[in-house]
């Protein structure tokens, strides 16, 4: 009986363990994007620098910093989340996959996580931690 009270207990915290995989998932994300704009915290190039803005990695670094700044936050987390589900299904395909068929060796596993996490986040929104659970609340 002990067992199923501690299992319920787990589980009525799973809405705010849903906002913290939003918060850190989006914090790790934008680094990906600040990396490519501002080469903080270090260049994801390999002499350095960063990539051209209006370049298809410049537009990336942009979707990565802001779209990630938008989830970090929990704002319009659905709409978001979905457009940066597909620029990571995009960079997978197209900068990862053509190396290999297996993810580890063609170094796209995080392209492919974060994929179906802002997949999954299109679906179930923010949680309770977020701008989009504020703004139902002053509906």
């Amino acid at each position: 009986m002990a067992n199923s009270k501690l299992t319920e207990k787990w589980i009525s915290w799973s809405p705010y363990i849903q906002s913290l995989l939003r918060i850190f998932a989006a914090f790790m994300f934008m680094q990906a994007g600040s990396a490519k704009l501002f080469g903080f915290p270090a260049s994801s190039l390999p002499n350095g620098g960063t990539v051209p803005l209006l370049s298809q990695m410049g537009i990336g670094g942009v979707l990565e910093v802001f779209g990630g700044l938008f989830l970090l936050f929990g704002l319009y987390t659905r709409p978001v989340a979905f457009i940066l589900s597909g620029e990571m299904a995009v960079a997978y395909f197209q900068f990862h996959a053509p190396a290999s068929f297996w993810p580890v060796i063609n170094q796209g596993i995080p392209a492919i996580l974060y994929c179906f996490v802002w997949l999954y986040f299109s679906a179930a929104g923010a949680g309770p931690w977020s701008l989009d659970a504020f703004r139902k609340k002053q509906k």
